[in-house]
């Protein structure tokens, strides 16, 4: 019997590829869920308790702004992450940071889940958590773009935005768990003994997950991109300054066009909660059941819009997302204001959907915007600078507007503004799927630079893929 290897292009080594392809989209997919469990664990604990426990001297409406400010707190800090964690990625690889940011955030919930609350300690105690969720900026400010990288670097040119928007999932699935475990909580005692100690639970449960991500990430390989900057000697000696003096444009724009995306899920998964909760006479249960079906939802449409992005372009899929996202920006409140369940039900479907063609796309779609001696970093920064511009301020603003107006008016009309202010960036930035992610030369992705288009092989060669 021959032990020869699989002859290059034949189906043993298609297979062989695609093995290691899924190998690596479902490390990428449960680390980033990981990441995002533990970081929506706390959006969901501040819309619910945590002004309760650590804020309990104020007005109500004040106690949730300042719960949520040390919510926004943590993408200030995934921007600083962004930046170290994209240093050290181009440098010395993706695969490591992948390591060190899911270790960091990790030990960073689990000590959330210890901290004592205003009662006990006094103002020490929301100093505390604030601390704790800096610590957890600065880790998420590494995974995303590595995590991203891992599946878009890896995948095949016709692939790419497929792949990439499987690591997208990791958000809705992070929230899904993050819900499912305040909800089986909250089912399981009372609301005093949720206020006293169940609230924690989550948060210690969260060590159990790192250990899963942990161990499927340990056996996967570097990608070829990183791998072609190293061995052609051409790595960015300080990455960040690179990116900035190239790709200044494409990190203002990119993050300016994925603004949307933060503000329209941080609407439904946290500001909407506490909405429907204080405003609209919803019980917890109702509203942590309304965010896990339409997370559910995302399981599905996100895959299906990444996949449609490889057929139709990046930019034509997340403009839809960005422009139903406004269209549905004043009928999804005037369906969650009938007090109904089923149109809430309906409202967030709606959204979610709108949310899911935008969001889909995008990690792939920025990804593509950078040359591979600065991808980590620049796919990084842009897509956190989106967060601090989006989902940081939208909890704050949403409360603060239905405190000044005590009108779900105002909240649809900054929803609306974001989704203009997102679809304007977007149509400055031209089409990315047919670039050629692989190449170490850098390439910009700007309308009206000639290099800029994709070349004529390019897209013969993502055609064929």
């Amino acid at each position: 019997m021959s032990h020869d290897s699989p002859a290059p292009g034949s189906p043993a080594v298609a297979r062989l590829d695609q093995r290691k392809m899924n190998k690596i989209a479902l490390a990428s997919v449960i680390g980033t869920t990981v990441e995002w469990y533990d970081l929506f664990l706390f959006g969901t604990a501040s819309a619910l308790v945590f002004n309760k426990i650590f804020f309990p001297s104020f007005d109500p409406v004040v106690g949730t702004m300042l719960a949520f400010g040390t919510f926004a707190a943590a993408y200030v800090a995934r921007m600083v992450g962004a930046i170290i964690f994209g240093h050290f990625g181009d440098r010395l690889g993706r695969k490591s940071m992948l390591l060190v940011s899911l270790l960091t955030m990790g030990a960073a919930t689990f000590a959330i889940g210890l901290v004592p609350d205003y009662h006990a300690i006094g103002a020490l105690a929301p100093l505390i958590l604030l601390t704790l969720r800096v610590i957890q900026g600065l880790a998420l400010g590494g995974e995303w773009g590595g995590a991203v990288l891992m599946t878009v670097e890896h995948a095949p040119a016709g692939r790419r935005g497929f792949f990439g928007s499987l690591v997208q999932v990791g958000v809705p699935a992070g929230t899904l768990i993050a819900n499912v475990a305040f909800l089986v909580v909250a089912a399981t005692v009372d609301g005093a003994s949720l206020t006293s100690w169940g609230w924690r639970v989550p948060f210690l449960a969260s060590a159990v997950l790192v250990a899963v991500g942990l161990y499927i990430r340990l056996n996967i390989e570097e990608t070829p991109s990183f791998q072609a900057v190293r061995e052609t000697g051409t790595k960015a000696k300080i990455p960040f300054a690179a990116l900035m003096r190239r790709y200044w444009k494409q990190v203002v724009l990119g993050g300016v066009a994925t603004l949307s995306t933060g503000s329209t899920f941080t609407l439904i998964t946290a500001s909407a909660v506490a909405y429907g909760k204080k405003d609209l006479g919803h019980s917890d249960t109702t509203m942590l059941t309304v965010v896990m079906v339409s997370c559910a939802l995302c399981f599905v449409l996100i895959p299906f819009f990444g996949r449609l992005s490889d057929r139709l372009g990046r930019k034509p899929i997340i403009m839809g997302g960005i422009a139903a996202e406004a269209l549905l920006a004043f009928p999804m409140f005037w369906l969650m204001d009938t007090k109904s369940v089923a149109f809430l039900y309906a409202a967030y479907l709606a959204m979610m959907t709108a949310f899911a063609a935008n969001y889909g796309p995008i990690a792939t779609f920025l990804a593509e915007l950078f040359g591979s001696k600065v991808r980590y970093s620049g796919l990084s920064v842009a897509y956190m600078l989106s967060g601090l511009l989006g989902s940081a301020a939208t909890p704050f603003v949403t409360t603060w507007l239905l405190g000044l107006t005590h009108q779900s008016s105002s909240v649809a009309w900054y929803i609306l503004v974001t989704a203009l202010v997102s679809l304007g960036a977007l149509l400055v930035l031209t089409e990315t799927r047919f670039g050629n992610i692989d190449a170490v030369e850098e390439y910009p992705a700007l309308h009206g630079d000639p290099t800029s288009r994709p070349q004529p092989a390019d897209r013969a060669d993502a055609e064929a893929r």
